[in-house]
């Protein structure tokens, strides 16, 4: 989904490396999840036998519902349950008191994902499979943002590129670049990216691994000696490069870092015209071509009558190793097999559970998981003004743009300017902020919010009046306070790397106990690279492959499945003694 993470800016060498394009393919599990897709044997089959068996979907945001359109095709009968909404942090929602429209539909705001990298490849496999477009997103200094204004300590420098920005900006930018080769190979690892060279990325990635996983991405940056300047760390943290400031990321583990700056996961975004919340919606109501057991025209919303079933309230063993759920309802229900996608934090306060549905072992990593708070404000407003020519004080224009994409060190932080054209209705993200940032938003209502930002936005702004735009009321979202959420994504603190190993790999149930079978984890919280679609569609595949094994099926030869190759290309694993 999105993350405050900038890509690194390649230089000239690096952008000359245009093929092959760089995917989310590794560094910890170098599994061609885009390919096992495309391939026409499709993901694999059960036994006719088991058609039409129950397996228990647990959450309907994207993994959930990629994981259940999956199991229905191969002929089982998903059974998916949502507590609020299907999509999850893919939540597209609208504006109360305004009716216009741009060129896309009525105007909305991503209040999670919004900006998507072409590196996630499995994703955009859904996107086609869908029929959905996307367009270039406003990042800061993006080729098709029209200008960004950074504002650090009261002084604000307007650009079009990087170029554009004081030396000590490129300064930064430059020993960002040599940190990441000094410390990470990234060259090295770039290629072996691009190659899918699986044993290159293994070698280089497993002595990173050792080698940095009790370490901070601030202290990487302050053993280099690119960056041995306090105040290039300061700026670095501020505004980075790409998408907006380092230093909410500062404490986690650099290997969250690496696995984003390798995979330009935070490169080249792209937004979802008319939302994102688009794809897990039309994937619930989509008729496959390709389905074994059930009738032409069917979808998951004709086997669940429109409606998922509500919220989970009580998961637990039963006799045969069974997964017993019960619900919001007090329906009860058993399955041979589950798959829980909601972030795991749930098992530990919103669902009574027994011990026995996990080994302890992962228990306990469920309950180191690390979340990051994040929130944002939208406006709608009555036409992208920010393209206007800005004037000087005798009246003659500057040919600099009023208002710009605003990266901040005031309580906005991140402002993105999003429209559908000139004189269209028009809407802008006052505030993205991430951790410490967004809690200082928690206790304000929205309005409340939206003071404070056109307050801080005015200081920059001193001659744009923002407010005389807007057309409707605010939007807003702290997800450290959904329920069903309590954060926005999984980002590991050092010596986390052992628990992330266990979550992931939870799927090869044939190494768990035989009483700890049958109940598969998935989603973006669990995968290498929370906070992006693709992790979320990579462990639905994952868990995809466990029940079918579960249920004594198997892949096509020609196509094998990530447990398939689990052997060759299993992650790193750590020492524990």
């Amino acid at each position: 989904m999105t993350s405050t993470v900038p890509t690194a800016v390649h230089d000239e060498q690096h952008e000359a490396q245009a093929s092959p394009p760089i995917t989310m393919f590794g560094p910890d599990f170098p599994y061609a999840y885009d390919d096992y897709l495309a391939h026409p044997a499709g993901l694999g089959q059960i036994p006719a036998t088991e058609h039409g068996s129950e397996v228990a979907v647990i959450g309907g945001g994207l993994s959930g519902i990629i994981a259940a359109y999956e199991l229905m095709k191969m002929g089982l009968k998903p059974v998916v349950y949502e507590a609020d909404q299907i999509g999850g942090r893919l939540r597209t929602v609208g504006f109360e008191g305004c009716d216009a429209e741009g060129d896309s539909g009525p105007l909305t705001a991503e209040m999670g994902a919004m900006r998507f990298p072409p590196s996630s490849t499995a994703f955009q496999h859904y996107i086609d499979l869908v029929g959905l477009e996307t367009k270039p997103f406003p990042n800061p200094l993006a080729p098709e943002t029209p200008s960004t204004v950074v504002d650090l300590k009261g002084e604000s420098h307007y650009a079009v590129t990087v170029d554009d920005l004081p030396q000590v900006y490129r300064d930064v930018m430059n020993a960002w670049n040599a940190c990441l080769e000094e410390g990470a190979d990234f060259s090295d690892m770039n290629q072996a990216m691009r190659e899918r060279d699986v044993p290159r990325i293994r070698e280089i990635w497993a002595k990173l691994v050792e080698k940095l996983d009790n370490q901070t991405f601030y202290g990487f940056l302050c053993e280099s000696e690119a960056f041995k300047s306090f105040k290039h760390r300061e700026i670095f943290g501020q505004v980075g490069f790409g998408t907006g400031g380092w230093d909410t990321d500062f404490p986690n583990s650099i290997l969250e870092i690496l696995r984003v700056v390798y995979t330009e996961a935070d490169d080249h975004h792209r937004g979802i015209v008319g939302g994102s919340q688009q794809l897990p919606l039309r994937l619930w109501e989509r008729e496959p071509e390709k389905i074994v057991h059930w009738a032409q025209g069917t979808s998951l919303s004709s086997l669940h009558n429109g409606e998922p079933r509500p919220a989970v309230t009580r998961m637990h063993r039963t006799a045969g190793n069974r997964i017993t759920v019960t619900d919001a309802t007090g329906d009860i229900s058993t399955y041979r097999a589950a798959v829980f996608t909601a972030q795991s934090w749930m098992l530990l306060s919103k669902i009574e559970c027994d011990d026995s549905l996990f080994p302890i072992d992962h228990w306990t990593a469920m309950e180191r998981t690390h979340y990051m708070e994040s929130s944002k404000l939208f406006v709608p407003v009555d036409r992208p003004f920010w393209l206007d020519k800005a004037v000087d004080d005798e009246g003659n224009e500057t040919g600099r743009d009023v208002m710009s994409m605003t990266l901040t060190d005031r309580m906005t932080r991140g402002t993105y300017l999003l429209d559908d054209g000139p004189d269209k209705p028009a809407v802008i993200c006052l505030s993205y902020t991430w951790c410490d940032d967004s809690l200082k938003w928690l206790p304000l209502s929205a309005n409340e919010r939206m003071e404070v930002m056109l307050k801080s936005l005015g200081e920059i702004y001193p001659k744009v009046d923002i407010r005389r735009h807007i057309i409707g009321n605010p939007v807003t979202v702290s997800w450290e306070n959904e329920p069903y959420f309590m954060g926005a994504f999984k980002a590991n603190l050092p010596g986390h790397y052992r628990y992330q190993r266990r979550l992931f790999t939870h799927f090869m149930q044939d190494r768990l106990p035989e009483d700890k079978r049958g109940l598969f984890l998935a989603g973006d919280d669990i995968s290498w690279t929370a906070g992006w679609a693709e992790g979320a569609v990579q462990t639905a595949l994952n868990a995809v492959w466990g029940v079918m094994n579960l249920f004594g099926g198997a892949t096509d030869a020609t196509n094998p499945g990530p447990g398939d190759v689990y052997d060759e290309i299993a992650p790193v694993e750590l020492p524990e003694d």
